[in-house]
């Protein structure tokens, strides 16, 4: 099932184009391709997981405490599978902390996209990791 006229193809362009771009620390394409309404969601229990509802919020809440801490952020795609308007990307991310410490987090991502924006991100990751490199948000 795919939405408003965009096929599993098309959404898998889209999803690479942003990785692909995230794998050289340029955020912009993903930026241009969220929607208003976009929700990301960080699974697990550690003080980082929640969901993050609106644009707005994901900037403020999620974005700028992580670029506060890793400065460029690195994510490297190794897998992506798209089915009507899911995207899911395997993904290693290649970071270092302000304070010199490694971050090299592994992530699941599962993406959904509505008329070629992103609208919604669900990442699976090491909770524990994010705890213990980047401390509470």
């Amino acid at each position: 099932m795919s939405d408003a006229g965009m096929t599993s193809e098309q959404n898998k362009q889209i999803v690479q184009h942003v990785f692909d771009e995230l794998a050289k620390s340029n955020p912009q394409p993903l930026l241009a391709h969220l929607s208003d309404s976009f929700r990301f969601v960080i699974m697990g229990s550690g003080s980082w997981s929640r969901s993050y509802d609106g644009k707005e919020t994901v900037l403020v809440e999620l974005f700028a405490p992580l670029r506060a801490r890793l400065g460029r952020i690195t994510t490297i795609p190794l897998r992506l599978i798209a089915e009507g308007d899911r995207v899911v990307v395997q993904a290693r991310g290649r970071n270092t902390t302000a304070d010199g410490r490694a971050y090299d987090n592994s992530y699941c991502n599962v993406l959904r996209l509505e008329d070629g924006l992103i609208t919604e991100w669900i990442e699976y990751c090491d909770t524990l990791l994010i705890e213990n490199v980047l401390g509470p948000p």
